[in-house]
């Protein structure tokens, strides 16, 4: 029984026990006050009766005639008149009728009055007896009226002294209730204060367990700077803070092969000349001019959603824009950014030599960075400041307009031409976590499977992806329904459709009418979590009554923003490949994820790595405490 149920029935049998006492009592001060007026009430009518008889000299049949006067007035149970040797003279009892009251309350209230008692004289002489007994019937009537007014008055006091109760326990229940969901929101990996209620002892609660949780943020926050200190040691170039050339490529690579990759542009950019450059300002112009450089290229690319800067070695820098099919407006912004920001070190000599190339996915990364190279090469060969683009896209059948990118969709969609295929997601050891199931399209009943990455970018400017997601996880749900055995799908959802209130009432209803949503896994990208972040807030709280399993995939790219998320109740998170791949021969990476993995699991959450490409990785990722990985190198569970 929960505590305000009990403080409820407590209030409730104290109520009842003070009425009941004081009902009690009340009624027995009543009864024992009628009892006293009935026997005086005897006495008196005794003595009068008695004392005129006595004037009057009676015989027989006078007293006969005043008792039988008397008594028909309806007022007397018993009038006896005796003669002197004991004998009945005349006597009227009345006979045992309705007192008007129920039988219960005689029984349980039985009023026991005096008879009254008197002789009749005449002179010194003794001429008889009186024994008077009044009708109890008026005193029952009395005491009947008197308890049902106090029933009645209790009652109303009882109703209010209730009503007042229930605001107490209110006015405690309220702050009570938000200390409890702050101490569940901790259980359910959701760390947040409250504030404080003014009930004292809830107040020191209160205060306590926010202390608590501050400490924790703190921790978490401590912890989480440190963390990124040591990604970008790791990850990036010490003299301007961009990526560094391991990492730009593990995020290249990723861009390539990746299930939902939508391809991209690569950029190169050289500053031109940088040896003479060296020798003519110095190492510590020649710096300062190489951080301009590098700022030139992160201006250009803060205008893109999920785009990467690097510096790839001494003079080269890269910007790599997921999604971006023509690059004219960029490379041309890239390069008149770049010969500005040069132009403040070296006036009038050329300083910025730019090549770019389009991909799609599955083109292998070495082919992207020999054509792009040699794009590069033959504007260096030009001698002086120069872009040129390529295009590595061959062969692309799609749709051209939106229109056709929609009717294409709309069909497949109503075709029912959607499937999902299916990738292991295993602990360490192999053990089968859940099955991740990306979305694929058919374009036409005769053409092959297409991946998201194909659709889902036109899909989200046509605001298609509701849609496309809610089919997702009803096949998700249809598979798990099937297999039984199956542990778990991961189903991926997309930003554009998080942020759709509709959406998200669509899911939950969907999610609550299936049993098989317990074995669901419903997953954002970092980047889409943090675009629309009070939306992904919104899912979490909404999804909090569903019993599927919500994470973050992609994690890591913007770790700096991992504090915000202390407070989501996520359940895993899925680290990005680019951190994963060459794990083995990374220290600095070992060291980040080492440490992510230890506050990720202090918080409840299942750490896993995407993209493992080979054993040594997968060793390496047990070394640094991963619970499960996906990728190549995770076999099928047969």
């Amino acid at each position: 029984m929960s505590m305000y149920r009990q403080l409820w029935l407590a209030v409730i049998i104290s109520t009842l026990l003070a009425l009941c006492g004081g009902l009690l009592a009340s009624l027995l001060s009543a009864r024992g006050y009628l009892e006293s007026q009935l026997s005086i009430k005897n006495s008196d009518n005794a003595t009068a009766l008695a004392l005129s008889l006595s004037q009057n000299n009676p015989d027989a049949v006078t007293v006969e005639l005043v008792v039988a006067s008397l008594f028909d007035g309806g007022h007397y149970e018993l009038i006896r008149v005796t003669e002197p040797n004991g004998k009945v003279m005349v006597e009227r009892v009345a006979p045992v009728g309705n007192l008007a009251v129920p039988d219960w309350f005689v029984r349980a209230l039985p009023i026991h009055a005096q008879p009254g008692s008197a002789q009749i004289t005449n002179g010194w002489k003794q001429l008889g007896a009186v024994t008077l007994v009044s009708h109890s019937k008026f005193a029952y009537g009395a005491l009947w009226k008197s308890a049902y007014e106090m029933v009645l008055a209790l009652t109303a006091a009882g109703l209010v002294g209730g009503y007042l109760g229930s605001l107490v326990l209110r006015r405690l229940r309220i702050p009570l209730n938000t200390v409890i969901e702050q101490a569940k929101a901790i259980t359910q990996r959701r760390f947040v204060t409250v504030d404080e209620p003014r009930v004292p002892e809830l107040q020191q609660l209160a205060a306590a367990m926010n202390a608590t949780v501050g400490r924790l943020k703190s921790m978490f926050d401590e912890e989480a700077g440190r963390l990124e200190a040591v990604r970008r040691e790791a990850n990036c170039d010490a003299l301007t803070g961009l990526a560094n050339r391991s990492h730009f490529l593990a995020r290249l690579h990723d861009s390539v092969i990746a299930e939902d990759s939508v391809g991209g542009t690569l950029f190169i950019a050289r500053l031109a000349n940088l040896a003479s450059i060296n020798e003519s300002l110095g190492r510590t112009v020649t710096d300062e001019l190489l951080q301009a450089f590098g700022k030139g290229v992160s201006k250009v690319a803060k205008s893109y959603p999920e785009s990467l800067t690097a510096r790839l070695n001494g003079a080269d820098f890269a910007m790599l824009l997921p999604g971006l099919a023509d690059p004219q407006v960029a490379a041309h912004t890239l390069l008149s950014t770049l010969t500005l920001e040069a132009a403040a070190f070296l006036s009038g000599q050329t300083s910025t030599w730019l090549a770019c190339g389009h991909f799609p996915r599955g083109i292998g990364m070495e082919s992207i960075l020999a054509q792009v190279d040699t794009a590069l090469a033959a504007v260096e060969a030009e001698g002086r400041d120069g872009l040129r683009i390529i295009d590595m896209h061959e062969g692309d059948v799609s749709p051209r307009s939106a229109i056709e990118w929609a009717k294409v969709i709309h069909r497949a969609l109503d075709k029912h031409w959607v499937r999902l295929v299916s990738f292991p997601v295993s602990t360490i050891d192999g053990r089968l976590i859940h099955r991740e199931c990306p979305l694929r399209l058919m374009f036409d009943d005769s053409g092959e499977w297409q991946p998201a990455g194909r659709f889902l970018p036109v899909a989200e400017r046509l605001k298609l992806t509701p849609r496309l997601d809610l089919a997702a996880v009803v096949l998700g749900l249809d598979e798990l329904d099937t297999n039984p055995q199956l542990t778990g799908l991961a189903i991926n959802l997309s930003a554009s459709s998080i942020q759709l209130p509709e959406f998200r009432n669509e899911l939950v209803k969907l999610l609550r009418e299936r049993e098989s949503a317990s074995r669901i896994w419903l997953e954002v990208s970092e980047a889409g979590v943090l675009a629309h972040f009070d939306a992904f807030r919104a899912l979490c709280a909404e999804l909090r009554e569903v019993s599927c399993r919500l994470g973050i995939e992609h994690f890591g790219r913007q770790f700096s923003e991992f504090g915000r998320m202390h407070d989501l109740g996520l359940d895993y998170i899925k680290v990005d490949a680019s951190f994963i791949r060459g794990l083995d021969s990374n220290p600095g990476n070992q060291a980040f994820l080492r440490g992510l993995s230890v506050i990720a699991k202090a918080i409840g959450l299942v750490v896993i790595a995407e993209g493992v490409d080979n054993e040594a990785d997968l060793l390496a990722l047990a070394s640094v405490g991963f619970d499960g990985a996906t990728g190549p190198a995770i076999k099928e569970v047969v």
